[in-house]
């Protein structure tokens, strides 16, 4: 009777090793596929102003996106706005670029303003984390004079009824205006059908300065995905197909390998020269160094550093809407306070030239070319005024006084001092001045004890005359 009981024993012992041989080959098959797993997805930060800087650090990190074969390019964007033509760069860009790119405006908090909101547009997958807003696509240069009141388009001006002759410019501004803003209206529009989202919201964002949240954006097929982290954002991209190069492609990015792209070296000091506070800055520290080094020649320092300044001043200058008449106009300021300085009078010189170094600060960086408010700021222009006004007024101003000065010193201090003639026969004779004995002529006889004034000097012979 005990054989059925050590068989069955044996049975459920055989099962139990047949289940755990299954569970090692399970995990013997799975673990090197996920050991071997090299899905790279590349990831890039922008944070700040689009310009040059952002536009060469997202070529560089599309190369190596496509370099190491990546499964798509992640930019994190976090901006207010930017340069239009560094905007319409990087459109074309994404637009052509062989790796799938996805701008994802994040973390909470973050916006994809004015140009931020075209990137989203162009790219092949756009997201937002919650928390974060784009839209607001207005051109500066399009909405007028900031601060001042504009008349609404479908309203006339009521000058306009009073007198046609004088307002065409007017007239002919509005048409510019019109223009502008049907030209950018048309290209994010075009960017909507290209890519499949709301063509109705990319007009009102230009010409309502409309906005919206993640949550509206996603609604509104404005964007794909609304992910709340990166993992997140991975997970949902998975299987997603988009279009390259007229072909479809379907996503895998799910578990995949995050490889951050950090901007080079000369991309990041590219970045920092053109803040226009920082271009400002080595503008007038290069003035200063050149000024400072022709007025001491040989010392060397002030004209090194400021022609290495200057030479970053105007790299960085080159990647800003710069008005060059408002650059002349700083240089001719303090060139006129330069004048003041060698030519004192009543103040003219002085005067103009600090007003029109205010004045070429206050309008150096232009409104145009850019889709939010890029200018130095303005303590800093009324900070480097003073300083300069110091600088030129002050040092300069008091060089030039010690060099008019009498000297106090020397042989030159003789030169209208009084003395004591000592002895004296027909036109020369030694004279006593300052506790010494000189030799002197004059152009009459002297008495011993007489007291002369010292009018020249010839040599070692002093000129006397009583």
């Amino acid at each position: 009777m005990a054989y059925p009981v050590v068989r069955q024993r044996n049975l459920a012992w055989l099962q139990a090793g047949r289940l755990i041989s299954a569970l090692l080959v399970m995990i013997a098959v799975t673990a090197p596929a996920v050991a071997q797993s090299d899905t790279r997805v590349a990831v890039s930060d922008v944070s700040g102003a689009i310009g040059v800087a952002t536009t060469r650090q997202l070529t560089l990190a599309m190369g190596r996106a496509q370099a190491e074969h990546a499964e798509a390019l992640i930019i994190r964007l976090d901006t207010p706005g930017g340069l239009v033509s560094s905007t319409r760069e990087l459109i074309k860009q994404i637009v052509a670029s062989p790796v799938p790119i996805v701008v994802y405006v994040a973390p909470s908090g973050a916006r994809a303003a004015s140009a931020g909101t075209f990137l989203v547009y162009a790219s092949h997958v756009a997201a937002m984390a919650p928390g974060t807003n784009l839209g607001a696509a207005t051109p500066i240069e399009i909405g007028g004079v900031p601060g001042v009141p504009q008349p609404r388009r479908d309203e006339p001006n009521k000058d306009d009824k009073k007198d046609d002759k004088s307002t065409s410019g007017t007239q002919s501004q509005s048409a510019a205006e019109r223009k502008a803003t049907n030209d950018v209206v048309a290209l994010l529009r075009s960017l909507a059908q290209l890519r499949g989202r709301s063509p109705e919201f990319a007009e009102k964002a230009v010409r309502d300065a409309a906005t919206l949240t993640a949550e509206e954006a996603h609604k509104q097929a404005v964007i794909e995905i609304v992910a709340a982290s990166m993992d997140d954002l991975l997970a949902q991209l998975d299987g997603r197909r988009v279009t390259i190069g007229g072909a479809e492609k379907s996503l895998a990015t799910k578990g995949a390998q995050i490889v951050t792209i950090e901007p080079d070296l000369r991309t990041q000091l590219l970045s920092v020269i053109s803040n226009p506070n920082v271009a400002f800055l080595l503008l007038m520290i290069g003035f200063y160094g050149i000024i400072l080094e022709f007025w001491n020649p040989g010392s060397f320092v002030p004209g090194v550093i400021g022609g290495i300044s200057l030479i970053l001043a105007l790299t960085g200058l080159s990647a800003l809407p710069v008005n060059y008449g408002s650059l002349g106009l700083l240089v001719l300021g303090i060139a006129l306070m330069i004048g003041e300085a060698f030519t004192p009078g009543i103040g003219v010189l002085g005067i103009g030239g600090l007003a029109a170094f205010v004045a070429g600060a206050y309008f150096l960086i232009e409104g145009a070319g850019a889709d939010i408010d890029i200018a130095v700021s303005l303590p800093l222009i009324v900070g480097m005024a003073a300083t300069t006004a110091l600088l030129i007024f002050g040092v300069i101003a008091a060089a030039m006084n010690a060099r008019r000065r009498v000297p106090v010193t020397g042989a030159e201090q003789i030169i209208g001092s009084i003395g004591q003639v000592i002895a004296w026969q027909d036109a020369t004779g030694q004279i006593r001045v300052l506790g010494e004995v000189w030799n002197a002529r004059a152009a009459r006889p002297m008495q011993t004890g007489d007291i002369v004034r010292v009018v020249g000097r010839d040599g070692l012979t002093l000129i006397v005359d009583s």
